[in-house]
């Protein structure tokens, strides 16, 4: 379950880079409900997704050469500079250096883990990062394919103190990881990561990738949603036992997330 009353090491921010903000605006807020809100010409571009007046995400436009339009998760740090140098010592690379915002507002700094993946993590200031979560349109999971899933589990166990327990997937499929956050119980369980090989990374070059998986209270129409907006279904909508009913997805200009319908109920 992810909450916004923060610990370290919970997801605590999301951002969406896209090559056409404008049209990515349109596709979310058709799937999902969201306005997006622009910072002004002072920020690049960027600005905030709202839903019912509270804040679930962030989007700007790409700024790297080459990069693909993708989700961003961002982790809750204490300490940037600390985290970045963590990352160093485990054996990941600082890609953008700790940075703020703006002036109080927080500190951050964006990261690739050794086999590859890219995450970010964010020391709060006077902003303090999700308004809401874990139900209909928000962020309620976080999952990563990685290329090794051990030196993936001592990598993020190393810089953010994560526990993780092994589940085998319906069918022999493999193994799956369970994240919770440092000292918490499996209430406050967040993401899994799982292994694939690099073949089945085409989506990034063989690379490993983070993604989202967002709330819904009714997968199938939120998956008609997608496509009515251009984006396209790579898997599902199907019912996975235990976890309810998912789809994963991609936006009009490529970037991943699942949409998700637990099984207990549909999500307010």
């Amino acid at each position: 379950m992810i909450t916004t009353d923060f610990v370290p090491g919970s997801p605590s921010w999301l951002d969406l880079g896209s090559p056409d903000t404008a049209a990515a605006a349109r596709f979310y807020g058709s799937v999902f409900g969201w306005d997006f809100q622009p910072h002004g010409p002072e920020t690049g571009g960027y600005g905030i997704f709202q839903l019912d007046g509270k804040t679930v995400a962030g989007m700007g436009p790409l700024t790297e050469e080459g990069a693909r339009s993708a989700w961003m998760i961002y982790f809750r740090t204490t300490d940037t500079d600390a985290t970045a140098a963590s990352v160093r010592r485990a054996g990941g690379t600082v890609r953008v250096p700790p940075m703020g915002p703006g002036e109080g507002e927080g500190r951050m700094a964006q990261f690739t883990d050794p086999q590859g993946g890219q995450f970010a993590v964010f020391q709060p200031g006077t902003y303090r990062g999700l308004e809401t979560a874990d139900r209909a349109g928000t962020l309620s999971w976080t999952e990563l394919y990685t290329t090794d899933a051990a030196a993936a589990k001592q990598f993020y166990g190393t810089v953010f103190g994560w526990a993780t327990e092994d589940v085998p997937l319906p069918g022999g499929g493999g193994t799956y990881s369970l994240i919770t956050p440092a000292g918490r119980g499996k209430e406050r369980m967040q993401g899994g990561l799982m292994e694939l090989p690099a073949e089945q990374l085409s989506l990034n070059s063989g690379r490993p990738y983070w993604h989202p998986v967002f709330g819904t209270g009714d997968c199938d129409a939120t998956a008609a949603k997608v496509t009515e907006g251009g984006g396209t279904i790579r898997m599902g909508p199907e019912t996975a036992q235990g976890v309810g009913r998912l789809a994963v997805c991609l936006d009009p200009a490529g970037a991943d997330f699942v949409v998700l319908q637990p099984e207990e109920g549909s999500l307010g």
